[in-house]
């Protein structure tokens, strides 16, 4: 049996971390269902704007709560960037696997008033990917 201790520093930093990631998604997802959906941008840039947003409050909430960083260099943050853009890169490239060549991307949903696109669960899909390869990223390099 595994057992996991809760006062564990590691584990504490990884609890921090799904919260923050949990913000993350709800910035990200909201501007792209904004930009997509209310402001009619392509998806793909709608995708971008999330991610940025995302980008931004989670620089600011790992460095400061996460990984409880104090130091004020640019090559911390220039490390946080080339991370998301790695980590963004490959969440994209699940999302258009997804969306593309598998043919999620035509499928549609209809929950009550409420519609589903397969490009809605592609996305969702590259978000956790993103997830999982963005800690990794900030833990071993970023803020080690």
């Amino acid at each position: 049996m595994i057992k996991i201790d809760l006062r564990s520093a590691a584990v504490r930093q990884f609890l921090r971390y799904l919260v923050v990631g949990v913000t993350n998604t709800l910035v990200t997802l909201i501007v792209i269902f904004v930009c997509k959906s209310l402001l009619g941008m392509n998806p793909w840039v709608s995708n971008a704007c999330g991610y940025v947003a995302g980008l931004i409050n989670s620089f600011i909430l790992n460095k400061t709560w996460v990984f409880k960083s104090t130091r004020r260099d640019v090559a911390e943050a220039a490390k946080f960037a080339v991370g998301f853009l790695i980590c963004y890169g490959i969440q994209l490239g699940v999302t258009w696997f997804l969306t593309t060549p598998m043919e999620l991307g035509e499928i549609i949903w209809e929950l009550g008033p409420v519609s589903f696109s397969g490009y809605s669960l592609a996305t969702l899909v590259g978000m956790g990917v993103y997830t999982i390869c963005n800690f990794v990223f900030n833990r071993l390099v970023t803020f080690k």
